[in-house]
């Protein structure tokens, strides 16, 4: 039945990815043109919570059984300063995701107890939770010159839904399809609401 790189994400709303891709698209404008800085499409931008890595195809439905379990309301997120990652040797423009009630911490921690028992693995934790939002990438060998950034807008979401991703990439870029997803409740719900 094969495999499939997965990660598991929180989407930010329409409103938020076109205001985000227009900051992106001015900040870009602003640095050296000779960093070939590769702006992600409006359906790329999300807010990874868990990245699994290849995983069996087979263990999708109980991956997407096990984030209906820990599904959790989140609370109000905010976008926060510019970064680029990883801070030594960049390959990414990203803005930092403020997360000053824990929800999506706890989230976080949720959901890396929950696909531990429900896949055959651990999921791939390379670095601490560091939440973020990738706006554009930077092709290997490249490093921007420029590193300072212009503000980020003002702006802040509720997540909706917690969702299981696949990432297919390519040449041109990533591309993610939805696999399954679990509706985030909203802070006063009761579970089962």
């Amino acid at each position: 039945m094969g495999t499939a790189r997965l990660f598991v994400a929180v989407d930010p709303p329409a409103r938020v990815r076109e205001e985000l891709i227009a900051w992106a698209r001015s900040a870009m404008a602003g640095l050296d043109r000779s960093s070939p800085l590769r702006l992600l499409g409006y359906d790329a931008l999300h807010v990874t919570v868990c990245f699994l890595g290849e995983r069996p195809v087979a263990e999708v439905k109980s991956i997407g059984a096990a984030l209906e379990e820990c599904a959790m309301p989140v609370g109000e997120l905010s976008i926060g300063a510019p970064l680029w990652l990883p801070p030594r040797r960049p390959r990414a423009l990203a803005v930092e995701i403020k997360d000053d009630g824990g929800g999506l911490s706890a989230l976080h921690e949720a959901v890396v107890g929950a696909l531990a028992q429900a896949s055959q693995g651990e999921p791939r934790m390379r670095h601490r939770f560091t939440p973020h939002l990738t706006l554009a990438r930077l092709p290997g060998g490249f490093a921007p010159r420029e590193r300072h950034l212009e503000a980020t807008p003002a702006l802040s979401f509720t997540p909706e839904a917690l969702v299981l991703y696949r990432s297919r990439l390519a040449p041109g870029g990533a591309s993610y399809e939805a696999l399954e997803s679990a509706e985030l409740q909203s802070l006063g719900s009761p579970r089962g609401a």
